[in-house]
C-alpha cells in the first residue's frame, strides 16, 4: 500500500486513479496523518442475507413460547 501526501494526490489524482484500477491501495496522508484511503471498487456485488428458513424450521420450540412467557411474566410483576 503506497502513501503519499495530499498535494502529491491532487497533482497526480489520475495517475492515482489509474493505480488503483490495477489494484493498488493508496492512502492519502494530511501533514503526516492517514487521512483517505483510494482502493478499487469491488466487482463482486455484496450478496443477500442466506435464507434461515430451512434453520427456523429446524428448531424444535419445547414449552410455551417466549413471547408467551414474557407477557405471563409482566402479568405477575403487575399484581
Amino acid at each position: 500500500m503506497s502513501s503519499v501526501n495530499m498535494r502529491e494526490a491532487r497533482k497526480h489524482l489520475s495517475s492515482l486513479v489509474d493505480a488503483a484500477e490495477r489494484g493498488e491501495a493508496i492512502v492519502i496522508t494530511r501533514r503526516g496523518r492517514r487521512v483517505a484511503r483510494l482502493v478499487p471498487v469491488a466487482d463482486k456485488v455484496q450478496g443477500r442475507l442466506p435464507d434461515l428458513s430451512d434453520f427456523r424450521s429446524s428448531i424444535k420450540i419445547k414449552g410455551k413460547s417466549l413471547s408467551e412467557t414474557v407477557m405471563e411474566m409482566r402479568s405477575e410483576e403487575r399484581y
